[in-house]
């Protein structure tokens, strides 16, 4: 029997997370819950074949009745036999967030999108303004909904 036809047997999923640089992330879980940029999608064991875009946020899943978490900052999310992949450009455990570096960037953000222009003076892109702060924003969030330390 496959590595994936245990884990499917056992009712459980195998969650990648993926990045350019490493694999965040990969195990073993009950249920993952994945921030879709048209809403939150929540992963069973059995799930149907899905490839979805997500949305910078919080990618959530359970091992157990324990629930883990990591701030995701977009890309997409691979649901095939009992393996949910994320490929993501950046995936950081609430642990290993810089809060201090996270309100400087949200700070920076929201004082660009008032003042209207680039830090080099030249015309404000505001879609990728609105896209730094949501990111800052949504890194403190994941930070504070699983206590920096989960």
């Amino acid at each position: 029997m496959s590595a994936q036809a245990a884990t499917a047997a056992r009712g459980a999923l195998t969650l990648r997370v993926i990045t350019p640089d490493r694999i965040v992330h990969d195990g073993e879980v009950t249920s993952v819950r994945v921030p879709g940029v048209d809403g939150s999608i929540g992963i069973l064991p059995r799930h149907a074949p899905m490839v979805a875009a997500l949305d910078a946020g919080l990618l959530r899943w359970r091992e157990g009745t324990k629930e883990h978490g990591m701030f995701v900052s977009g890309g997409f999310a691979e649901v095939r036999g009992s393996t949910v992949r994320v490929v993501t450009d950046a995936g950081e455990r609430p642990q290993d967030i810089d809060e201090a570096r996270a309100r400087d960037a949200e700070r920076r953000a929201r004082e660009r999108l008032v003042q209207g222009k680039a830090a080099e003076g030249e015309p404000l892109d505001v879609l990728r303004a609105e896209a730094a702060l949501r990111r800052a924003v949504m890194r403190l969030q994941a930070r504070e909904f699983l206590g920096g330390g989960a």
